[in-house]
Order: structure tokens, then C-alpha cells, then sequence
């Protein structure tokens, strides 16, 4: 009797099993952080409205001078608050490069604001006022890069595009069109274009004999079939 009720039990618990994570799978959203204020939910990308976080490739300094890699600080304390529960996107408007804008809580808790808050993003006032008082209450606490020295990502981009327009790319390779310094290039990824302030950037090889190209601009590189980075 007790060796024919053991498979039973056994075939019972592994059922139940099976369901709970299909269960569990099925609640838990698949989620994916590419940097500070992009994320990639269920498959589709997610731009945090209302922020706008370091670069991957930008560096900032500390209080003490000492250069950090605040990009990259950035995508960590993203990656942190989602972590801290179960997350939800809210907002149907698309940027210019075909994703979601939206305010994302984890638990409830609006982490666009904490991203400012903690000092890893600015407010983007161009876009919206939204967390302008979130980030003076960083900045009055020295919290994140706003303990030392960091330059808006908007003018970091702005200023690695000027440089790489007026020839910075030529120096590197000299099939750059000056003004067009979007790098198309083709991988085992597929087509994914690399703009002046990208990390992998600078040592991205462009081959036109590969089908590889210059772009003039992201809306430019979309249309023709490439992609931006993960």
C-alpha cells in the first residue's frame, strides 16, 4: 500500500509543482534594464518619462574629483528598483524611435521619480516638469552625481555629435560622411546602429562592402532597418 501511494504523492507534488511556476511565470513580467532610463518590458522598450539618465559611455566626478562612471551607475540603481517588486509601466505615447513612454512603479513606488530623487537621472524639463522638485531636493543633498561635477545628457550628446559631425569620425575612418556619424553596422545581432555617444562607438568598423553604412540620423537609421543597442 505505502509503496503504491509513494509515485502517487510523488506524481501529485510534481503536478502542483508545475503549476505554481507556471503560475509564477505567468505573474512575473520579463524585464530587461538596457540603461538608466530605458527598460525593456515583456518585449517591448520602455523609455522612463520625464527623465533623462547619464549615458552608458558618460563619465561624471565626484566630490573629490575622482571620475566615475555615473552611465553605468545609472543602469545599476535602474536594475535595483526594479528589483525591489513586481513592476508596471503606465502610459501609451511613443517616442521618436518606436518606444513606450511611460512612468514605471515597482510596488507602487513611482521609480522615475526615484531615479532623480537618488541622484542618478535629471529631471528633462525639456519634455516635462515633472520631477524638477525631485531633483532639487537631490541636489540640495548632494545625492548621486549631484555630489560633484556632471554634465546633462543632453549636452553630452549634443557634444559628442558635434564632434563626431566635424570630422571626429573621419579620423578613425575615412568613409565617415562629415555630418552623418550614425554607425550602421551588421553583426550577429542583426543591423543595430551606434550614435557618437554609444559605448561600443568608437570601436565600431564600418564596411560598406558588407552593407554597412553612415547615417545622418536615428530617424534615418529606423527607416532603413536598423536598431539601436539592446
Amino acid at each position: 500500500m505505502f509503496l503504491r501511494a509513494k509515485p502517487l504523492r510523488m506524481a501529485l507534488f510534481l503536478g502542483l509543482a508545475e503549476i505554481l511556476i507556471s503560475s509564477s511565470t505567468q505573474a512575473t513580467p520579463s524585464l530587461r534594464v538596457i540603461d538608466g532610463d530605458t527598460l525593456v518590458l515583456d518585449g517591448e522598450h520602455v523609455r522612463l518619462n520625464g527623465i533623462d539618465a547619464p549615458e552608458m559611455a558618460q563619465t561624471c566626478r565626484s566630490a573629490r574629483g575622482k571620475e566615475t562612471r555615473c552611465g553605468k551607475d545609472a543602469k545599476a540603481a535602474l536594475e535595483k528598483l526594479v528589483a525591489a517588486g513586481h513592476v508596471e509601466c503606465r502610459g501609451t505615447e511613443q517616442d521618436a524611435y518606436g518606444r513606450r513612454l511611460a512612468t514605471c512603479y515597482a510596488n507602487g513606488r513611482d521609480i522615475n521619480a526615484q531615479m532623480v530623487r537618488l541622484g542618478h537621472a535629471f529631471a528633462f524639463r525639456k519634455y516635462s516638469l515633472a520631477y524638477v522638485a525631485e531633483e532639487e531636493l537631490a541636489r540640495r543633498d548632494h545625492a548621486g552625481l549631484f555630489a560633484g561635477k556632471a554634465q546633462a545628457p543632453w549636452e553630452f550628446r549634443a557634444r559628442k555629435w558635434q564632434v563626431a559631425s566635424k570630422g571626429g569620425s573621419q579620423k578613425n575612418d575615412p568613409s565617415a560622411p562629415e555630418g552623418c556619424p550614425i554607425k550602421g553596422n551588421i553583426s550577429g545581432n542583426g543591423k543595430i546602429y551606434h550614435t557618437p555617444w554609444s559605448p561600443s562607438y568608437e570601436r565600431t568598423r564600418i564596411d560598406p562592402s558588407r552593407g554597412e553604412r553612415w547615417f545622418c540620423s536615428e530617424d534615418e537609421a529606423i527607416a532603413a532597418g536598423w536598431r539601436a543597442p539592446g
